[in-house]
């Protein structure tokens, strides 16, 4: 019998937040762990020996993006995504799913050829089935595969979510089909139901039914409030296995990060940290600046003064909004680079705290400021 090689363990608790290990035959993941997005095999403006020092332990590639450009079959003669990208540590890659709903406006959806779309690029039709998805994970050689599901748009109409529901759990059996068995890679299953508390049970029900190596939340971070966010995770966490990783996806911002740990939540991606550095929002530990602000024309300070790495503190708000307001590419590096590593500050802080049983105070102490 082959070892599974992927495997995750709970090493502590503080109340339903926890810190845990993932363990890859790539490397080991330290939960709760914030994913860089590198959408189309690169985090924007940065370097991936950079993206590694700041802490981050894994990164996320997109099947859809990767499928339209430059396509799996040039990433498979390179060698994978891992050489491809010069990233040697775990990747996780979506199906696919969100951007079939985000960016396609002429989607068909057909239960059994999969999402028929035209790129965003150049219009050109594909056909995303449960296999096809897999099968271009497969040739990514990412380590954390997503079964392909369909993400609804937000809405109150809850026959429209349950049949979006009912498509997923179909999907995703089909994509455990496709998946078969690897001992080196890991498929997670999506819960969908929308902002229904019964169908989110139902789903999860469904798919631990179908038996996963982790589960992810999907069908949220798309228009609902953060108390909306966080009213499903209320009542969908205590549900989910104890003893596999639980993925939100698509989230989020330091606060909303904060309260999903809270209630037990371990991993996270999203493109804030990456995109606000290149519109010229920061995040630092007293908040949110905007640096196109003419405020910070006169500020000689450091970015946060509690950042210690990349010499980043070197440069002063006032450069930082010169930099912007002159479109200097510098200055979406710079900025990239230090959200980047402030969100892996906080997840590092936020393991500590769960270590020594201080979370709910940090949470506290943070949740309206981030």
């Amino acid at each position: 019998m082959t070892l599974k090689k992927f495997s995750f363990n709970v090493d502590s608790n503080d109340n339903l937040a926890r810190t845990g290990i993932i363990k890859t035959h790539r490397g080991e993941i330290r939960t709760p762990a914030f994913m860089p997005v590198g959408t189309q095999a690169t985090v924007k403006a940065t370097f991936v020996d950079d993206i590694k020092k700041t802490g981050a332990d894994i990164i996320l590639g997109n099947t859809y993006h990767l499928m339209i450009r430059p396509g799996v079959e040039r990433i498979e003669d390179a060698g994978g995504l891992h050489k491809f990208m010069n990233w040697p540590y775990p990747i996780l890659t979506d199906s696919g799913g969100f951007q079939v709903m985000s960016l396609s406006k002429l989607t068909k959806i057909d239960q059994e050829r999969g999402a028929i779309f035209n790129s965003h690029i150049d219009g050109k039709e594909f056909i995303l089935s449960p296999e096809e998805s897999i099968r271009i994970q497969k040739g990514l050689n990412s380590d954390i595969l997503m079964v392909l599901d369909e993400c609804p748009k937000k809405t109150n109409d809850k026959k429209i979510i349950k049949k979006s529901l009912d498509l997923s759990t179909y999907w995703a059996d089909r994509s455990k089909n496709a998946f078969g068995s690897n001992p080196n890679k890991a498929l997670f299953g999506i819960v969908q139901g929308g902002l229904f508390d019964d169908l989110r049970i139902e789903s999860l029900n469904q798919l631990e039914n179908i038996g996963f190596d982790g589960y992810a939340l999907g069908g949220l971070a798309v228009g609902e409030t953060q108390n909306e966010m966080f009213k499903v995770l209320d009542n969908i966490t205590n549900y989910m296995p104890r003893n596999k990783p639980r993925y939100l996806m698509g989230v989020g911002t330091p606060a909303d990060i904060l309260g999903a740990v809270k209630r037990g939540i371990d991993m996270f991606d999203c493109v804030m940290p990456s995109r606000s550095g290149r519109t010229g929002l920061a995040f630092t530990w007293k908040g949110r600046l905007n640096l196109r602000n003419s405020k910070y024309q006169k500020d000689n300070t450091p970015l946060d003064e509690k950042c210690d790495k990349f010499n980043l503190n070197k440069y002063s708000k006032n450069y930082m909004n010169h930099l912007f307001n002159t479109n200097e590419i510098l200055a979406s590096m710079l900025l990239t680079l230090h959200n980047i590593n402030f969100y892996q500050d906080l997840m590092q802080s936020i393991r500590d705290n769960i270590k020594k049983g201080t979370f709910l105070e940090f949470h506290d102490k943070y949740i309206n400021i981030l």
